[in-house]
């Protein structure tokens, strides 16, 4: 099992830049798919990237060229560094994890099994 807390959001004008982090405690990170999912008020929740335990990694067509993931299997986190923020980016991010997870896979919602609380991003126009 993991555990997984998210930190790095906050307020930002739109074209500005953020760090989310993803930081998991129980079991080593290396053999699991991690992913980060947001949710607007009022929507549902939606993929924006993943990593793969190979390290390959998935965007969301909306984030594409602007975000970026990466992890650090040795201190367990997953980073998603955030350029060009847009308005419609603001949501609360989630990361999520998965033993194995299958690439077809990364932007299956209820193909995570753990789940951290979520972390704030709001951009202002």
């Amino acid at each position: 099992q993991v555990q997984l807390v998210e930190t790095g959001g906050g307020l930002v004008q739109a074209g500005g830049s953020l760090r989310l982090s993803c930081v998991a405690s129980g079991n080593a990170l290396d053999y699991y798919g991690v992913g980060w999912f947001r949710q607007a008020p009022g929507k549902e929740r939606e993929a924006v990237s993943a990593v793969m335990s190979t390290d390959r990694k998935y965007y969301a067509d909306a984030v594409k060229g602007r975000f970026t993931i990466s992890r650090d299997n040795a201190i367990k986190t997953v980073y998603l560094q955030m350029n060009n923020l847009k308005p419609e980016d603001t949501a609360v991010y989630y990361c999520a994890a998965d033993s194995w997870l299958r690439d077809s896979n990364w932007d299956k919602r209820n193909k995570y099994d753990y789940w951290g609380q979520g972390t704030q991003v709001t951009v202002s126009s």
